[in-house]
């Protein structure tokens, strides 16, 4: 068959990988040969979504990548500036006749998409974009009059109810160009100006993601419902930035998913599908960010908005190091800063206690889970914190203000995740993590605080300050 182009682009994004890959695959079958490139950003020093952790995440995942595209017979390329600029240098170098790329689900890459169809005019190239980070785009599931969901739980029926996209095969072989094309090679942290991470990280790329998608589907998921909301062990499947780098396909874990629920128990079918009710969560904030973009910078619900938060340096740094003096809060933020991940359950609880307890604002705690996740996903990341603080789309009611002691009881009652992440705590009483102690049964250990706040009192104190605003509101 004869191809459509002689030399076509695939340009790589989020979707790090070869196996059921939507816009790479096309671009084999239109294509006799196969220009595949990655545009590194060219900032410098910081950046507002993203830190060393995902950074260093990032260039393990694109080593692999190299590794896995020469394997098959292709060249990854590598160019350093502007998506726009580098992606024009390749074309007049490979003559190519299309670019191949799947759509990025969040508004910066879709102007950059829309930027891209303007050029490829100009140029006389063809521009194929796909639909593969996501099941659903923000334009599939709609209300009935044709409006973007606010609430999750109707956006769950739609959503389930749409057919899913199926699997595509893996790649097996690409046909590149001849030598003689160069390539800036795979980014460090000193591309970026960034210095050395301090967390421990996964195994990075395809076949890492793979394997702990084997595992999760062996040991997590079958469990799931019963587990999930526990910080430590093999709880959840800890894939998100697998997904977040697109190293794993979301139709792929999704048919899986679907399939072992069909097979399973009926304990495994209702795991399965909460945790099928995971990748919509997902889609649903992903679909909000999609129609509401405002939602990086202000409050969801515009009747919380000129809420008067706190900006206290101090009391965010004790957050940020781990030294609140409540054991559960400071244990999730050093499991970030060791890792680069949290558990789930234990992202609500520091959310709620930064917003609720500290009363200081959301977006300081979004920015520097942004900073610090190598799952840092912008539209999840941005739904997760407004929920907390209660002012985002389906959120927790604002006087619904989660109690960090009570949190522990439940979901921590033997102290297993404060003892690991709170070494100063490892002998400590267990009195001492359930609730607030005296300074003697705390003893101090290892410089640990007491407390900075008592619950009680900053519970009341918060929703004085929403009861004050919907009053000034006339509500």
């Amino acid at each position: 068959m004869t191809p459509t182009y002689a030399r076509a682009i695939h340009w790589f994004r989020r979707d790090l990988r070869l196996t059921d890959n939507s816009a790479l695959h096309a671009a084999v079958a239109a294509a006799g040969e196969v220009v595949t490139a990655y545009v590194v950003s060219p900032w410098k020093g910081s950046h507002a979504w993203t830190g060393p952790p995902r950074q260093a995440f990032l260039a393990s995942c694109l080593a692999a990548l190299e590794g896995e595209v020469a394997r098959v017979g292709g060249r990854l390329i590598f160019r350093r500036g502007a998506a726009l600029a580098e992606l024009e240098r390749l074309v007049r170098e490979t003559r190519a006749e299309a670019i191949f790329f799947n759509r990025d689900p969040d508004p910066h890459g879709q102007k950059v998409e829309a930027a891209l169809a303007v050029r490829c005019r100009e140029w006389g190239v063809a521009l194929h974009g796909f639909k593969d980070v996501v099941l659903h785009e923000k334009g599939e599931v709609l209300t009935g009059a044709e409006k973007p969901y606010r609430v999750f739980t109707p956006y769950r029926r739609n959503w389930e109810a749409q057919p899913k996209p199926p699997v595509l095969p893996s790649v097996t072989r690409l046909v590149a160009p001849g030598a003689g094309l160069a390539s800036d090679g795979v980014p460090t942290l000193a591309t970026w100006g960034l210095g050395a991470c301090g967390a421990v990280l996964p195994e990075a790329g395809e076949r890492a993601a793979r394997q702990r998608m084997e595992r999760a589907l062996d040991r997590v998921i079958p469990r799931y419902a019963e587990t999930r909301n526990t910080p430590l062990g093999e709880t959840t499947s800890r894939l998100s930035a697998d997904l977040r780098m697109g190293t794993l396909s979301v139709r792929e874990l999704y048919h899986r998913v679907v399939a072992l629920a069909e097979a399973g128990s009926a304990e495994v079918k209702v795991s399965a599908q909460t945790y099928v009710g995971e990748l919509a969560w997902r889609e649903f904030y992903m679909q909000v960010l999609g129609h509401f973009p405002e939602v990086l910078e202000q409050e969801f619900d515009p009747s919380w908005r000129g809420l008067p938060w706190s900006y206290d340096e101090s009391r965010l740094q004790r957050w940020k190091d781990g030294m609140t003096g409540f054991p559960i809060v400071d244990a999730g933020m050093r499991e970030l800063r060791g890792t680069g991940q949290m558990h789930n359950r234990v992202r609500m609880i520091v959310a709620m206690f930064l917003t609720k307890d500290l009363r200081l604002d959301w977006r300081l705690g979004e920015h520097y889970f942004m900073q610090a996740l190598i799952d840092g996903e912008i539209a999840s990341n941005n739904g997760g914190w407004q929920w907390s603080a209660g002012t985002g789309a389906d959120a927790a009611p604002y006087f619904r203000i989660q109690n960090p002691w009570s949190q522990t009881k439940t979901y921590d009652p033997k102290g297993a995740y404060i003892r690991r992440w709170v070494p100063e705590l490892a002998q400590a009483p267990l009195e001492a993590l359930l609730g607030p102690a005296e300074d003697s049964l705390w003893g101090r250990r290892g410089g640990y605080p007491a407390p900075m706040v008592n619950h009680k009192e900053e519970r009341e104190r918060t929703l004085e300050m929403f009861k004050a605003h919907r009053a000034a509101q006339g509500r």
